[in-house]
Order: structure tokens, then sequence, then C-alpha cells
């Protein structure tokens, strides 16, 4: 099979034709998503500590906040949280989860149509939730609710070479045979190989912030055979399947899991860390 590495395109970049629509998808099941997930590495908490991001006493707005998995931890430093999250369930599931956390609210509203409060915010924070904010306001937006000098930090997750690398290559004739739509051939690309210029050139053309700060983080984790489906069900790209696709892919994923790895995969994660200041 050709390596199509060099064509790949990141895994947070939505067509614009579907990203209204895939972007509801995380929200049919709340409690899975917040199950299936694996939040974010220690490291990059302290990174935003060092950044000025995270700081005790700092009002933090955080922009698609999911099930909070991103949150607690900010919390967890004294940070003062506005979450705002799009989809009712995942909003309730994070109210559920930061209940002993006094010092956030979390607010079910699209954040291109939520009203900007007055006083204006230390920091913007998007844990894997950016990109599926409309492109055309989301730096701005998040520029008008910053005081100056204020940071706009945004993670962003890519799959990875490494792990469990045979089966990764051996799975793409399941997603060949069940998603059309998948490239022949397809290969997961070098961590050394993602591209995040196009963020920095995002943020730049607004006019409203200094040059990015990056930070990178890469981790294994390993999944049961159960655990990895459970994690692939929480993906839009999955979700957004007919039924019987879906069901044939993840039956020949457990079965290839199963059958030739012994139940169990290790999955390599890149987390990107962004941070620009506004002017």
């Amino acid at each position: 099979m050709p390596d199509n590495t060099a064509r790949a395109r990141r895994d947070d970049m939505p067509q614009e034709s579907r990203r209204v629509r895939l972007s509801r998808t995380f929200d049919e099941d709340a409690e899975l998503y917040d199950r299936a997930r694996p939040g974010y590495p220690p490291e990059l908490y302290d990174d935003l500590v060092e950044l000025g991001v995270a700081v005790p006493g700092s009002r933090v707005l955080e922009v698609g906040c999911g099930t909070g998995q991103a949150t607690l931890p900010l919390a967890a430093r004294g940070c003062r949280i506005t979450a705002v999250e799009a989809g009712p369930s995942m909003a309730a599931v994070a109210r559920r989860n930061l209940a002993g956390a006094a010092a956030v609210e979390v607010v079910t509203a699209e954040f291109e149509s939520w009203p900007l409060p007055e006083e204006p915010f230390d920091a913007v924070v998007s844990a894997t939730a950016f990109h599926w904010i409309d492109p055309a306001v989301r730096v701005s937006k998040a520029a008008d609710a910053l005081r100056p000098g204020g940071a706009l930090a945004v993670v962003r997750t890519q799959h990875v070479r490494g792990g469990t690398e045979e089966f990764f290559v051996e799975v793409q004739a399941c997603y060949e045979r069940f998603d059309p739509e998948t490239p022949p051939g397809l290969r997961l690309p070098e961590a050394a190989g993602i591209d995040g210029s196009e963020h920095a050139e995002e943020v730049a053309r607004s006019g409203r912030f200094a040059p990015a700060v990056f930070r990178r983080y890469e981790r294994d984790l390993t999944y049961t055979t159960a655990q990895y489906l459970e994690v692939l069900r929480t993906y839009s790209g999955h979700r957004a399947l007919p039924d019987v696709a879906r069901n044939g892919l993840l039956q020949a994923i457990g079965d290839l899991i199963d059958g030739r790895y012994g139940g169990r995969v290790t999955k390599r994660y890149l987390t990107e860390l962004g941070v620009s200041y506004r002017r």
C-alpha cells in the first residue's frame, strides 16, 4: 500500500460543510464521552500555570467544556471559570462532575451567539473544541472576551504513529471496507510531521494577538478491546456513519484486536498547546 502520510489531514480540521453536523454528535451520548475520553496530560496544566493561563484567582472562559475534563484541573488550580458548552447533555454531565467546584459556572449555549459579559476574562481556554467553533468568529470573539495581555489557550489532540503500530496499519482495511471516505493505504503521521502552523496563521491574521507559543506532549495509552471500541464510539466520524456501517466497522476492529493482538492495543496521542496573548 502507498504511504499517504504527506497527504493526511489533521484530526481536527473538519470540512466546513460537515462541521456543525459532526459537532452535534458528541451530545448524543455524553455519559460515554465522559467515561471513554482520556483527558489531557498533567504536564499541560503545569505549562498553563507557567505561561500565566491557569493562575489562581484568574477569570477563565472555557469554550466547549464538554463534560469538564479540562475544567476540573483548571478549577483545582484556583481559576474562576465560566464554561460554555453547546450540548445540553454534555453540560449536564459537566455540572455533575463540577458540583464540588464552587468557582465554576457551566452555561449551556453556543459560543458564537453567547453574549459576552462586560468584565473581560484573563484567559480563554478551549480543549479539543476550538475547531468546532465557526472559524469566521472564533478568534475575534475570543479576543473580544479577553483583557489586553490576556491569553487564548487552544489544546489540540492528534493520533500519531506509535503504540501498536502494526495494528494501525492492519485496521485500515476495516475502514476502507466500511467507510467509503477512507483514503486507500492511509498511514498515521509521525508526531514530528504534524503541522500546527494553520492555527498560528489564523490567530496572526486577526491582528489582535502576539505570535503563538507552542508546547507538545506525546503519550501512549493502552486499551482493552472493549475500552478501545468505546473510545471509537465517541468520535464524530464514527458516530456519523450509518448504523450498519458503524456496527460492521466496530465488529471488524474488535475481531482484529482479539484475534491478532491479544485483546489489547496501545494508541499514541500527540497533544498540542498553543497560547497567544492579546495585544
